[in-house]
């Protein structure tokens, strides 16, 4: 027992004993802790319909485990007799320590939460790539938030740092007025859904798809297949067509006959046009009209709706048709009209 008495860097062998037990038998509560009640707490969750309680095991594994861990370390050497600077060192890293988990837990919660809104919003599988945008800018404040808390724990006089901070934040700002912009457009994107990733939309004569919606710039994939860019500013200020979120497509086109049609035959053209198109499926027949009489023919107005946003199966509907138009013209002997213009001269 007098071995144990013997003191080496200020305490005694008994002490290191105890300290080292401490260290121990936390580690291995905290091991059964996490491989039986958390392996169950999560086998349960996972037979739940709601995500609440799959979020706060998640919790319970990423910072709230690893934290006690820590913490467990940690009281076993603090029942140690330390040197002042190591003990105040330790302290300066628990507290750093501590705050990153803090921010660990604050960065899970915001994360949860705008998956959850995108969710009640009926927003379809909420891209990661879009959250993120989101979340670094978050984890940019929250960062600058601890690193005040922490230097005025340290003892600096944090009064005159955000004073400095101050001015310097209106230059920046001042002079980064077009990123600023673009920044908040970002958050409009993301809140107010003018169109998601997958998205195919039409801003003035450019059209294509949706690749990636960043903080400053959204990237588009043109139908020709270049990648376009456009600042979040210009694309919230411009008209966008989102033909992703389009019911239906209404066709309108015209159909040019000659004059020298006779009339019976022109009265016929109208059903004609009608039984054509009624005869496919998938779209809805509007009209079909006998509509002006142009420069150079007779002119035939045709107006139907295509049930779907697909374009190719558009296209594909309009190809049927415009067959059968074709094929029963020519049954018909009806001629369709092409520019020409007929000069008549008088005889001397």
């Amino acid at each position: 027992m007098e071995g144990l008495n013997q003191v080496f860097w200020g305490n005694t062998l008994y002490a290191y004993i105890i300290a080292l037990g401490v260290i121990a038998i936390g580690l291995v509560v905290l091991r059964i802790v996490k491989s039986i009640v958390l392996h169950r707490l999560r086998k349960w969750a996972e037979s739940t319909v709601n995500t609440v309680d799959d979020f706060i095991i998640s919790i319970i594994d990423r910072a709230a485990m690893p934290a006690l861990y820590i913490s467990v370390i940690y009281g076993g050497i603090h029942y140690l007799v330390l040197p002042e600077k190591v003990a105040s060192a330790l302290r300066a890293v628990m507290i750093l320590i501590n705050t990153f988990f803090v921010l660990r837990v604050m960065t899970m919660v915001i994360e949860y939460s705008l998956i959850s809104y995108l969710k009640k919003r009926h927003y379809a599988d909420p891209k990661r790539s879009e959250v993120k945008g989101v979340l670094m800018i978050i984890n940019l404040v929250l960062w600058c938030i601890a690193i005040v808390f922490l230097l005025d724990n340290f003892g600096y006089n944090v009064t005159t740092i955000i004073t400095s901070l101050g001015i310097g934040g209106v230059a920046i700002a001042l002079a980064s007025q077009n990123i600023l912009s673009d920044l908040f457009c970002y958050f409009v994107i993301f809140f107010d859904r003018p169109f998601e990733i997958g998205d195919a939309i039409l801003v003035g004569d450019k059209s294509g798809t949706v690749m990636e919606i960043g903080v400053k710039t959204t990237r588009i994939r043109s139908t020709s297949g270049e990648e376009m860019i456009f600042s979040n500013k210009a694309l919230t200020d411009s008209r966008i067509h989102n033909f992703k979120r389009m019911e239906k497509r209404r066709i309108a086109f015209i159909l040019d006959v000659v004059y020298e049609t006779p009339a019976e035959v022109i009265e016929e053209i109208p059903g004609l046009l009608k039984s054509i198109i009624t005869a496919q499926e998938g779209i809805a027949f509007d009209r079909a009209h006998f509509a002006s009489y142009g420069p150079y023919s007779l002119k035939f107005e045709v107006v139907y709706n295509v049930l779907t946003s697909d374009y190719n199966k558009y296209m594909d509907i309009q190809q049927v048709i415009n067959l059968a138009i074709f094929r029963e013209f020519a049954k018909r002997n009806i001629q369709f009209a092409y520019p020409t213009q007929t000069i008549f001269s008088a005889k001397e």
